[in-house]
């Protein structure tokens, strides 16, 4: 078994970490699909990518023989799109005749690279492999079928002449990120922006967060060492795995036994310090994973928040399976910033704000959240947090303790925003709460163990 020790500014642990979505590959039970196929849904998902849709929702179209191979190289193409898009506005004078070819286009060039600067090298195959069997999924959609002389000859002429397309590109190309996000990043964090841009190519490990209702940690980590997994424990309640593995191929998922959990994400329930008895709100709870983490600590009456009901759906779907949906648990489908239409008055004792925000904490994990995000959309998040944790507020009771949490590394989310809401609230005492954690390695670390997250923790005076 891995022997791992981690304070959260020292961890070691020899431990090599590979993409969640890869993971799959480690199933051998069904053959492997033809490139041609997976290459012709990774066309169709990015190009859904580049019409504003998350790539998690495009996925879910994809058929399930499919999906595992599609979402890695899906992965890849999102970490090296920047530059795929400068080398191939190089290579093709006139836009593509359809958004699923340009994107047929982006995704053999990725493959092609050894590894586009800013990013990790992604699934290898044969340059003449990628050639023809992206000429094949060009030939097998008839969106992309009249244009498959055109896949192949713009492919070609890449592996002629890799040097001269693939110099002098523009700072996208370098980073595989949009300008914009470059240079507020490079305005933030002058010291590090390089090393923040380089570590979100790369792969997240896969953390579990162990209910400790169901079963002992040591217990736990006996049972995935009987089973053949290398595991270590992390952090207070959390499981480092060696190698991600799909759920149904680790043991206790159906049981309740653990929830998969960045260790970032599992710090908030602890910082809030629930308490057996308390009243607390998880605002903007979906999916619940630090719902379940305050529930798994106390005996609390909670009430689960979210404005999509949908999400809040999963919400009680995953509290279910931990075994821990009771009378004391009230799922709302509502708008945080507008308590008029949910709240009864009664106060609550501790309440966590993980807002809505522009996710750049967690672009390891969601690629494709770089793509997405518009300039604007800082500013627009920013605002709907001020709203949202001015009317949560007023529904916490005089002594108790409000979390503003955020998964971003923009500090007009973060500290910004924490510094503006203890402006605004006289009778708001900040307390310690570590700030900004960056998704950067500390001493003695070989890998980022966490994503990017903002806490900031308030009491209530009167």
């Amino acid at each position: 078994m891995l022997r791992c020790t981690l304070h959260i500014k020292h961890f070691v642990c020899p431990v090599s970490a590979h993409p969640a979505a890869a993971s799959a590959k480690n199933d051998k039970s069904s053959a492997a699909p033809a490139l041609s196929d997976v290459l012709g849904a990774v066309a169709v998902a990015v190009s859904e990518v580049h019409a504003g849709r998350s790539l998690s929702e495009a996925l879910e179209h994809v058929p399930a023989v499919l999906r595992p191979a599609t979402q890695d190289i899906c992965f890849h193409v999102m970490r090296s799109q920047g530059w795929a898009q400068a080398v191939r506005t190089r290579l093709v004078q006139r836009k593509p005749p359809s958004k699923e070819l340009d994107a047929l286009l982006l995704t053999a060039l990725s493959l092609l690279a050894d590894g586009a600067q800013g990013a990790e090298a992604g699934p290898r195959y044969a340059p003449h492999t990628v050639v023809n069997q992206a000429v094949r999924a060009a030939s097998a959609d008839r969106r992309m079928a009249p244009a498959k002389g055109m896949v192949n000859a713009v492919l070609r002429r890449f592996l002629r002449e890799r040097d001269e397309v693939q110099a002098d590109l523009p700072d996208e190309a370098r980073w595989n990120f949009p300008r914009w996000w470059i240079a507020r990043m490079q305005r933030a964090y002058p010291d590090t922006w390089q090393s923040l841009l380089q570590e979100a190519n790369r792969q997240p490990p896969m953390t579990l967060r162990v209910n400790r209702r169901r079963i002992a940690r040591t217990d736990l980590l006996a049972r995935f060492e009987s089973a053949g997994i290398e595991a270590c424990a992390l952090g207070e309640s959390g499981v480092l795995m060696a190698q991600p593995l799909p759920v149904a191929r680790i043991p206790g998922f159906q049981e309740g036994w653990w929830s998969v959990q960045d260790l970032g994400a599992q710090m908030a329930a602890p910082l809030l310090g629930v308490r057996d008895g308390m009243r607390v709100l998880d605002a903007c709870a979906a999916p619940g994973g630090k719902t379940a983490h305050m529930l798994e600590l106390a005996d609390v009456r909670m009430t689960a928040l979210d404005a999509d009901a949908g999400r809040l759906a999963r919400v009680g779907q995953n509290l279910d399976r931990l075994g821990l949906m009771s009378p004391r648990v009230d799922l709302r489908a509502a708008d945080a910033a507008d308590p008029d239409a949910w709240w009864d008055g009664e106060p609550y004792d501790a309440i966590l704000a993980d807002v809505p925000c522009t996710a750049s904490g967690i672009v390891r994990r969601h690629p494709d959240i770089r793509w997405l995000r518009r300039r604007e959309d800082v500013a627009r998040t920013a605002a709907l947090q001020q709203r949202i944790v001015d009317a949560l507020w007023r529904t916490l009771v005089p002594g108790g303790q409000l979390l503003y949490a955020t998964c971003s590394i923009f500090p007009e989310e973060g500290e910004v925003q924490a510094q503006s809401f203890a402006a605004r609230h006289a009778e708001a005492v900040r307390l310690e709460a570590p700030g900004q954690l960056l998704p950067l390695p500390g001493q003695g670390q070989s890998r980022v163990l966490h994503d990017g997250f903002f806490y900031a923790l308030f009491a209530k005076s009167r």
